[in-house]
């Protein structure tokens, strides 16, 4: 294979690793974070990307191995746990791989091209996420740890999706990182002639900005989610708040909405909405509002303006842990303004990703607000991660998604 970067040498060596009891425990128990205060013997000279080997304290047995981090609270990511001796090599890579790929099996035979080969730590890959565009792959780094990994990684990743371009994205710290000499948006394999590529989701074709777009260009997790609200949508009015490029929106035009209104504060995110839109044929009319969400669903709501089918979905509003309660708020007020905004019979479709809220948490927010109004409802479906976003561990799961139908 012929890529178009240096790699880093693999310059690791193996570290001998004890924990605490209760670092062990969740390691035994197939967690894959360790956090520094867990650690009570290490290698002094341990840095970034050197293989962690963590014994059990009594029986000095290997219960797993993971990649050491100098530079985050969770110091070592675990990526094999199990007593069952391993190689860390090309075939250990590759095999992880295959699995992950035959996990998403389902997902390939609808009319789908595009999809997440790994999911970070829930596909044994703490910190590297791999999307899959049609013929191009994205990969994109979140940890330094995987760079003495990379060839091998890569090669798998190719040849288990067959990618005839693959474009490398890093996160910010990676990006400011000069231990590597690698560049955000580039195309390290093949060649790509145009960033905005192309792809089909559940028969719908979207396109996405795989060099500059948020994450690798698009967000994959809600496609089933997407299809659904297309399916509910023939013949009604849809509002799409926090569109982005336009998901909702399109799948609903796709299926013959009347009218479909995108509301989102980037400007450029609507004028993706719109191109998305017109790659497929619809006959109903696609409006868009750009401005803080908040705001001008009030200002809908002042102009009487009702919908058949209401889809909130927001980005996360709780990164850290005191942000908690402050975006359950935010939840509640994006309930109230939505259960104003549906018409009469209509369905409410209401989302988070925030992972420090829970989905038990969010779903009884979300009653609670509904039952605090007049009209009756009930709750039609509680969805979470589609396919190819499985869930290993707790933390892992944070998107939630829950349909609510008007009786009235």
């Amino acid at each position: 294979m012929n890529f178009n970067i240096q790699f880093p040498e693999n310059n690791t060596k193996n570290l001998a690793v004890k924990l605490s009891a209760k670092g062990e425990q969740f390691v035994v128990k197939g967690h894959p974070w360790v956090f520094s205060n867990s650690i009570v013997k290490i290698n002094e000279d341990a840095k970034t990307g050197d293989l962690a080997i963590i014994f059990s304290k009594n029986k000095n047995k290997v219960i797993g191995i993971g990649l050491y981090d100098s530079d985050s609270p969770i110091r070592i990511k675990v990526i094999h746990n199990a007593e069952n001796k391993v190689t860390i090599n090309a075939a250990f890579f590759r095999y992880k791989i295959e699995l992950a790929y035959d996990r998403r099996e389902e997902l390939l035979k609808t009319n789908t091209n595009s999809y997440r080969l790994l999911f970070g730590e829930n596909d044994g890959f703490p910190g590297l996420i791999a999307d899959v565009y049609d013929k191009v792959l994205v990969v994109k780094l979140y940890s330094e740890i995987w760079l003495p990994y990379l060839l091998p990684i890569l090669e798998g990743l190719q040849e288990v999706s067959s990618a005839e371009t693959i474009v490398m994205r890093l996160s910010r710290n990676l990006q400011q990182s000069k231990n590597h000499n690698l560049k955000d948006g580039e195309v390290i394999y093949g060649t790509l002639d145009n960033p905005v590529v192309e792809f089909v989701e559940h028969d719908v074709k979207f396109s996405a900005n795989v060099i500059k777009g948020h994450k690798t260009g698009y967000f994959l997790d809600h496609r089933a989610n997407r299809r659904r609200v297309g399916e509910l949508s023939r013949g009604k009015t849809v509002l799409d708040v926090f569109s982005y490029a336009g998901g909702f929106s399109v799948h609903a035009l796709a299926n013959d909405a009347t009218e479909v209104t995108s509301l989102d504060i980037s400007k450029q995110a609507l004028d993706m909405a719109r191109a998305n839109g017109k790659l497929n044929p619809y006959s109903g009319t696609h409006r868009t509002i750009s401005g803080d969400a908040f705001q001008e669903m009030k200002s809908l709501i002042e102009k009487g303006k009702t919908y058949d089918v209401v889809v909130i979905d927001p980005p996360s509003f709780a990164k850290q842990q005191s942000e908690i309660e402050l975006a359950k708020k935010k939840y509640a007020q994006l309930a109230e303004l939505g259960e104003k905004l549906t018409a009469k019979n209509g369905t409410l479709v209401l989302a988070s990703c925030s992972s420090r809220v829970t989905a038990q948490s969010f779903f009884d927010l979300n009653t609670d607000v509904l039952n605090s109004k007049p009209r009756l409802f009930e709750t039609v479906l509680k969805t979470k991660h589609d396919i190819d976003h499985p869930i290993a561990f707790e933390e892992g799961a944070y998107l939630k998604c829950a349909y609510y139908q008007f009786l009235e």
